[in-house]
Order: C-alpha cells, then structure tokens, then sequence
C-alpha cells in the first residue's frame, strides 16, 4: 500500500513561519531584559546611595574633627581645660580588652557544644538558639539597666571599669556564639568523618580539625565585637561611669572614648572637641574593621593551599 507522500511548504511559507517565531521569542525575551536592568539599576541605586550616606558621614566627621586636634587632647590628665581623651582610650582599650577576655572563651565553648556535642533537633539546643538569637536582640540600655541593678548594686561592684567588663562581655556573648557556630557550620562533614576514620577521637578533632579551618570565622566576629565595645556608651555610662580618669584598678570607675564624646556634646560647649573624639573613635572602629577583613582573607587563603 502507497504512503502518501508529504508535500514540501513553499520558502515563502517558511521565512513566515521563521519570522513569527522570531517575533514570539522577541516578545517573551524584551519583558526579561526590562526586569534584569530594573533590577540591576535599583540594586546599583542602592549601593551608591549607602556608600554616599558613608562618605558623608565620614567626610562630616573629618572636617570637623581634624582641625580641633591638638597636642592638649592626648595629655595624661584630663582637666577641663584640655579635655584630654587619652584618659578614655586607656579605659576603652582596658574594656574591650577584659570583655573579650571574658566572653570569647564562654562563646566559642558554647558555640562548639551546640554544634558538635549537643543532639540536633533537641529541646535544649533549640532553646539555647532562640536565647542567642534573643539576647542578641536586647538594646543595650537594657543590658545597662540590668549590670547597674546586679554589677553595681547587688554586688557592691560600684561604678567601675570592672562592671562594665561584665556588662560588655554579657551583651556581645550572644553574638560570638551565633557567628562560632556558623563558622564551624561552614565546615564539611567530610573533614569530621575523615578525622574519625584515622582514629582520632571528637575532642582531638575539635581542637586540631575543626578550630583551625574555623578560625578566620572566629577571629571575625571577635573583632566586630570588639567595634561594638569600642562604640558602646549607654550601658557604660550605667556601670563604668563617666569620670575622665584612667582607672588603675578594676574597681576604679572611668569613662570611655563613646562616654566621653556624649558629655562634651551633652554640655554643649565644647563641640569641636567632640569632633575630636569622634574622628579619633571612627579610626579606631575603621581600623578594627580593616584588621577583619585582613585576617578573613588570609585565613581564607591559607586553607585554600
């Protein structure tokens, strides 16, 4: 039995049909393109709008504080007639420094306990999540309000450098442990399991597996916990004090670089001298920043080799 045979369209019919289609995808394509550089252009937008809120900010602060630096600001004593905010770096530095001391290990050990040792899913480790993520959520003044009722007053702390260690390291310990674990989450489970298959035990693959390819993570955070400390007043102000005086002693009170610069622009007479202060705080936390993003890309890069 003869098939029958298919006739061939006319050329004619072909380039129409060709053209249609090309109009069809020419159609559905231009709504595409349009979205993609909408979408390009507001993200774009917004990039140069945040850059230019930062330029304007730090070019504000430039101006007026670079002409109001002086030799007096950087004397040993603070007196009212230099203002002095040497005084408040030693105290920023002695902060920082205790708060770090203190909350680092308790972070980084709680960090490593909910993400190694404690069962997924488990009531408590959801528990101590949602504490984390809660806390870490707290306005500071709060956690003031909290170190001058219990620091200061129930344990007879007073106003000093070492309540406000205390009142530090408890407001930026949420914040370690959250950027801990998520450092030690970014590591494959084929770093664990390889650890486990050559003998070694889970505390040895912790210390030696884990924390080292960890640490640029680690060190991250620390350093922006340290900015937070170092640009903190309203919680300061409740439990280390505001006198302009380099505390000897832990129990001795003293104000820092943020507590200064809100008692000269409290009192309203000396708004240069402010900024001063803030252009000399803004360097710091640049300069705190800068060393974060330093240590993450050698850390970053020395595991890649």
């Amino acid at each position: 039995m003869n098939q029958p045979v298919s006739t061939p369209l006319p050329s004619s019919s072909l380039s129409q049909t060709k053209k249609e289609k090309a109009k069809t995808d020419l159609s559905k394509a231009m709504p595409r393109r349009f979205s993609s550089l909408l979408l390009r252009n507001l993200a774009l937008l917004c990039a140069l709008m945040a850059a230019g809120i930062l330029l304007v900010l730090c070019g504000f602060i430039l101006i007026r504080g670079l002409p109001a630096l002086n030799g007096d600001l950087f004397a040993w004593k603070s007196t009212t007639e230099n203002l002095s905010m040497l005084p408040a770096i030693f105290n920023t530095l002695s902060i920082c420094f205790g708060s770090l001391l203190i909350s680092v290990p308790c972070g980084v050990g709680a960090a490593i306990y909910l993400q190694e040792y404690a069962r997924p899913g488990s009531k408590f480790t959801a528990l101590a999540s949602l504490m984390a993520e809660t806390l870490a959520g707290i306005p500071s003044i709060i956690f003031g309000l909290f170190g001058m009722l219990f620091f200061v007053g129930s344990l007879h702390l007073q106003l000093s450098i070492l309540s406000g260690m205390l009142t530090m390291a408890m407001m930026v310990l949420p914040f370690i442990v959250r950027t801990a674990q998520e450092a030690l989450v970014q590591i494959p489970s084929s770093m664990r399991q390889a650890s486990y298959a050559l003998g070694a035990g889970r505390l040895h693959t912790i210390v030696h597996v884990l924390l080292p390819q960890a640490a640029g993570g680690i060190c991250s955070g620390i350093l922006l916990a340290a900015g937070r400390i170092v640009g903190e007043s309203a919680a300061l102000i409740y439990t280390a004090g505001t006198i302009a005086r380099i505390a000897v002693g832990l129990l001795d009170p003293g104000a820092t670089l943020s507590v200064h610069l809100f008692k000269l622009l409290n009192e309203g007479l000396y708004i240069r001298e402010a900024g001063a202060v803030a252009l000399v705080l803004l360097i710091v936390v640049c300069v705190l920043n800068l060393l974060q993003m330093l240590l993450s890309r050698t850390m970053t890069k020395g595991w890649k080799k």
